[in-house]
């Protein structure tokens, strides 16, 4: 993996790490992350997003064996992993704003409060935020393009 290096008077110096603040590093982080797990991906029993790993499986032995070939796989290439931000064995997870579970996928509580305590809006620059914010649930929301469409006008 090529790093940005700087170089100064004292030497050239070069991250360790993947830097979030420079521009693209998230983008490169991800194909990073995708390559490196390509093969589990495409055996469709893990979704890879940024550097958030979720498995999913039918039998407790199939996630037990999952675990182990990711957990294998990060020590060999010298991947850490957070274990206080592990969950394993789940049922039932939160995810970028949506609850999965078996082959649901629902909205968090949470965001839906979030929403719903969210003042009316008041002039167009609120009702675009407000639009902003909702959108990215639409799929759950039925003709949401028809409910919506006058607040685009």
């Amino acid at each position: 993996m090529n790093l940005p290096r700087m170089i100064c008077p004292m030497g050239i110096y070069e991250y360790t790490r993947m830097p979030f603040a420079i521009k693209n590093s998230t983008a490169y982080f991800k194909r990073m992350m995708d390559t490196i797990f390509q093969a589990e991906i495409l055996e469709g029993w893990m979704v890879v997003h940024i550097d958030d790993i979720i498995i999913y499986s039918e039998t407790l032995e199939d996630h037990v064996k999952y675990i182990d070939r990711l957990l294998s796989k990060c020590t060999s290439i010298y991947l850490k992993v957070s274990l206080k931000k592990c969950n394993f064995g789940q049922k039932e997870l939160l995810a970028l704003g949506n609850k999965v579970s078996g082959l649901s996928l629902g909205i968090d509580n949470n965001k839906v409060a979030e929403v719903l305590q969210k003042p009316v809006p008041k002039n167009i620059k609120e009702i675009q935020s407000f639009l902003g914010l909702i959108s990215y649930y639409r799929s759950h929301i039925k003709s949401f393009a028809h409910i919506t469409s006058s607040l685009y006008k």
